[in-house]
């Protein structure tokens, strides 16, 4: 079967995130839902066992991956946070099947009640390797709409459609959202552990915020 010019790099792009994310399914939402209800991270406690969240990776081809963090799919992000990475590097990584991220920021002092996740900027290291900078912000109407979209997702990957008419192929969003499991084990450090679904061999990720 032919494929027209058009739909070829969509068809690749989700033979790329098959194989890379091969113990995902691979969904793409059409439909809009209606808007998100307020929603909070539960509140974590030191040495805890683990709360499950929500975590979504997401972002253009050539440009830097979002990652946003919900109590579950239907509530508004907690916590979002630009990642010093571009999505075709990221894509890469996890195609080796182990990704260790490591989000480290300054510790203050006992009288600055700051928390971890609030934190505006982190240095952000993959694998041992420094990526440059994480960027906390306020999630943007286009990160509310992803978010909109794939209310109905657990878990899965693929590609959404862009919503800019002059970008092309890079255009096309690519996305990957898992169920983590959420560590805390002090006021300074919390860590993400992405959950495969049944058990599954898959990629390994996990994010580790730290101040240090």
């Amino acid at each position: 079967m032919a494929f027209s010019h058009c739909w070829f790099p969509k068809f690749r792009a989700f033979r790329v995130f098959r194989s890379v994310f091969r113990s995902l399914p691979i969904i793409t939402p059409v439909c809009k839902f209606p808007s998100l209800p307020g929603g909070r991270l539960p509140d974590g406690h030191r040495h805890s066992a683990g709360n499950r969240i929500t975590g979504t990776l997401f972002g253009y081809r050539k440009g830097r991956v979002t990652l946003s963090i919900q109590e579950n799919p239907r509530t508004l992000p907690a916590l979002v946070v630009e990642l010093a990475m571009q999505t075709n590097v990221l894509q890469k990584e996890m195609s080796l099947g182990m990704v260790r991220i490591a989000m480290e920021s300054d510790k203050r002092s006992d009288k600055d009640k700051t928390k971890l996740m609030e934190e505006p900027l982190w240095t952000m290291y993959c694998n041992g390797k420094k990526s440059g900078y994480g960027v906390k912000r306020e999630a943007s109407e286009e990160d509310l709409h992803v978010m909109e979209v794939l209310r109905p997702v657990s878990m899965g990957a693929g590609v959404l459609p862009g919503r800019s008419e002059v970008d092309g192929p890079d255009g096309e969003m690519a996305y990957m959202r898992a169920h983590f499991e959420r560590v805390v084990g002090s006021k300074d450090s919390e860590t993400l552990y992405m959950l495969s679904p049944d058990g599954n061999n898959g990629p390994e990720l996990s994010i580790f915020f730290v101040r240090v």
